[in-house]
Order: structure tokens, then sequence, then C-alpha cells
């Protein structure tokens, strides 16, 4: 067998792995920027506040790190509001 098929196949792999990695960048990207827009208080849209609440969804299913979870999660809070205390 010759190597072209194994060069060929390995250079396809590639490619989906960069292009995977640039989309999380983007949605992580997405994410904390909006977060930050509404920290700081600016005027969030509703359709601005659902992309960014997607774009974290998408971004904590992609990564495994507990500590990138966490980040996106607490961004993901500032977006939508932290949930509601359980009474003791």
């Amino acid at each position: 067998m010759s190597a072209r098929p194994w060069k060929l196949l390995t250079l396809a792999a590639a490619l989906v792995a960069v292009s995977a990695g640039v989309a999380r960048a983007q949605e992580i990207e997405t994410c904390y920027a909006t977060a930050d827009r509404v920290t700081n208080g600016d005027t969030v849209s509703a359709e601005d506040k659902e992309a960014g609440h997607k774009a974290c969804q998408s971004a904590l299913e992609a990564t495994s790190s507990i500590v990138q979870k966490s980040q996106i999660q607490d961004a993901d809070f500032d977006i939508i509001g932290r949930p509601a205390k359980k009474p003791d």
C-alpha cells in the first residue's frame, strides 16, 4: 500500500481538527464578549443575549477542561442571570 492515502487521511484529519478549534474559539469569544457587554451595563438586545447564550452552551459542550467550563458557565450566568437559590 502506498503512503499517499495515509498522507491524505492525515491531512483531512488535521483540517477537521483546525476548523473545529476555530469554531470553538469563535463561540468562546462571542460568549465572553456578550457577557462583558451585559456586565458593563451596555444595552444588549434579546437576540444578542440569545446568541451569546447559545455560543456559551456550544462552547461548554465542546470543551473538556473543568477550568474552562467554569469560566464559560460564569459568563453564561452573566448573560442569562444566576439561577435562584434553593430555600434552606
